[in-house]
Parts: structure tokens; sequence; C-alpha cells
């Protein structure tokens, strides 16, 4: 009798550009550009116009628990919004925004210093001189599609960058764009 294989997690800091899957599309890159590890798969997803912290595990179950809102495991990102946020945006997001496919749950949002050790983006983010910019610090406990770009817009804030820093327990703490390190499973 075989016993299953142990569970894996793998903490991945994908670019932009790069799809949350292991296939190619379009004018997109795929995860196996990056990541020659079988059998795992994406445990939730991050757009490919979006940085920053993707989980991969081989454990369906472990699977589940991290991409279902259900488990309420927060995600946090880093926002880059054209703009400068006042209180009433930021309690805005605290509340919960009205979208077209209805309120966000309350979220956990706050104006931050230009995140530490902050690689370039490839391509860079397109500025305008005339129009400042700021970043956010924004935690979500659900995961609508585009959610943390919508939610600024509706507060009059577009976002330019958006990087997901942490997924519960689990950060980009140290990972380079690009880079992956497996990681004990952790309860949070």
């Amino acid at each position: 009798m075989h016993s299953p294989p142990a569970s894996r997690l793998i903490l991945f800091n994908k670019p932009y550009g790069v799809l949350s899957q292991f296939t190619p599309e379009g004018r997109w890159r795929g995860l196996k550009d990056f990541i020659d590890i079988p059998d795992i798969y994406v445990a939730g997803r991050l757009d490919a116009d979006s940085e920053g912290l993707l989980l991969l595990t081989n454990d369906g179950q472990l699977q589940a628990r991290i991409a279902d809102p259900r488990f309420k495991m927060e995600k946090v990102y880093w926002v880059q919004v054209e703009g400068l946020p006042d209180e009433a945006a930021l309690q805005a997001l605290r509340r919960g925004v009205q979208l077209n496919d209805g309120m966000t749950r309350p979220a956990s949002a706050r104006l931050m210093a230009m995140p530490p050790s902050l690689w370039e983006r490839n391509p860079p983010v397109r500025f305008r001189q005339s129009i400042p910019t700021a970043w956010i610090e924004l935690g979500i406990r659900e995961g609508r599609n585009r959610q943390v770009r919508r939610m600024t817009a509706a507060v009059g804030f577009p976002t330019l960058r958006l990087i997901r820093a942490a997924i519960g327990p689990y950060t980009l703490e140290g990972l380079a764009p690009g880079a992956l390190r497996e990681s004990p499973v952790l309860q949070g």
C-alpha cells in the first residue's frame, strides 16, 4: 500500500505578464517558464497584469482551503493608485464598496510608503507628470474577479500597479520576481 505524497506548498513571486496557469496564452507567459515541479497546482488566481504571491500545492484539500473565501484567509495587496487617497476613500474601502456585482466585504485599508525592496516592473507603470501616485495596503477576505482594481476605481483612485504581498500566514518576503521557495504548511 502506498501512502499519499506529503503535502507540498510552493510560494512563487509571480512577475507581471505571467498567467496563473502553466500554459502560455496570447501575449502572456505561463508558469512553466518558471516552475518545473510535477503534480502541483495553483491555489487561487492572480491576474496576468498583477504581481506577487501565488501559492501552488500538490494537495487538493489544501488548494481548496487556500482558494475558498469561506476559510477567510486574508489576502494583502500593495496597490499603487493614481492620485492621493484621503481618509474618506480609505473609510469607504474599509466599510465595503458597491461594485456592479454587489457590496464587497469590509477590508483593511491604509496608506503606506512605497513597499520595501520593491523591484522594477517590466514594462514600467505609465506615469502622468501632473498626477501624483500613492500606495495603499489593502486586505480582503474574498476574491472576486479583478476586485482590488474595481474597489480602488470605485472610490476614485484607479490602480496603476497591484502586488499581492501575503495570503494568510504566507508572505512575499525574500522572494524576487520569478523566484520560488517551498514552505511548511502553516495554520492561518
